[in-house]
């Protein structure tokens, strides 16, 4: 290695040198080691400047692999909230109207905060079950419907198919069995 680079700096002081005096195979020879230094060092600055890329692209994915994992926290500590609310919301009919208006708006408050985080409410109301976003936690005969409607919500469900926080938990029908 220091023998090459005695040589590779001799090459190019020989082509800083005055060049009366060197014969024209020495020149050449000067020139291939300067070109072949030339190479080596472009190659080390391409290599460099790949291993760059490559790095900025990966802590690009790590830095939004940690935010979305930090947002999915974020919208599960809202979760027990949005349930303790719904379930005030549901034994909450004999408060005064203001109470149950402003219980209302703190609900709806928590849904938007969760919607924000890249969460939305799951909507139930007229859906028919779809496994990719709601538990079924009770399946009941009901003619008067068609079957896999959903009945109740006992549970609310947050996220989209592609990013679930929760799903929905609901009451399913199903066609009643003929005798």
């Amino acid at each position: 290695m220091v023998e090459e680079q005695n040589e590779d700096t001799r090459a190019v002081d020989l082509l800083n040198d005055d060049l009366t005096d060197v014969s024209p195979e020495e020149l050449r020879a000067a020139q291939a080691a300067v070109a072949s230094q030339l190479e080596t060092a472009e190659d080390r600055w391409r290599r460099a400047a790949a291993d760059y890329d490559n790095l900025r692209k990966r802590t690009a994915r790590e830095i939004q692999t940690v935010r979305e994992q930090e947002r999915r926290h974020t919208a599960k500590a809202f979760l027990p909230v949005v349930d303790g609310l719904d379930r005030a919301l549901s034994f909450g009919m004999d408060l005064d109207e203001g109470v149950l208006g402003g219980m209302q708006s703190v609900r709806a408050q928590a849904a938007d905060a969760l919607r924000a985080l890249g969460y939305p409410e799951i909507v139930t109301d007229g859906a028919e079950f779809d496994p990719q976003l709601h538990e079924a936690v009770s399946v009941v005969e009901d003619a008067s419907v068609p079957p896999r409607s959903i009945l109740a919500v006992t549970r609310s469900g947050f996220g989209t198919p592609e990013r679930m926080l929760r799903p929905a938990a609901v009451v399913v029908t199903r066609k009643p069995e003929e005798e």
